[in-house]
């Protein structure tokens, strides 16, 4: 059984903050690897932060310096601190979780940055 939930979306002001959260459970397996993805309309998904089992994490250049992901300590919720948001944050934002098997995806929470 796969269960991935993302929430915390929403319209937010440019310079303001917002926090996402994932809860991502795969029965049987362990989490090799949490992600934050992003679609903005008309473009292609693409890769915002990562952080590993180990507690690697790998940022888009985009999101650096003003991202920040992070994990609880079952290693089984995801959360991305989205800070000085820009109107081109704008986009439905994908958690995923990867373990040896697959990928799974959550159905998106979508930010909207107003200018």
């Amino acid at each position: 059984q796969v269960q991935v939930v993302e929430s915390g979306g929403g319209l937010v002001q440019a310079g303001g903050s917002l926090r996402l959260s994932c809860a991502v459970s795969v029965r049987g397996y362990s989490l090799n690897l949490l992600s934050w993805y992003r679609q903005a309309p008309g473009q292609q998904r693409e890769l915002v932060a990562t952080i590993t089992n180990g507690g690697t994490t790998n940022y888009a250049d985009s999101a650096k310096g003003r991202f920040i992901i992070s994990r609880d300590g079952t290693k089984r919720t995801v959360f991305l601190q989205m800070n000085n948001l820009k109107p081109e944050d704008t986009a439905v934002y994908y958690c995923s979780g990867t373990t040896s098997l697959n990928t799974y995806w959550g159905q998106g929470t979508q930010v909207t940055v107003s200018s």
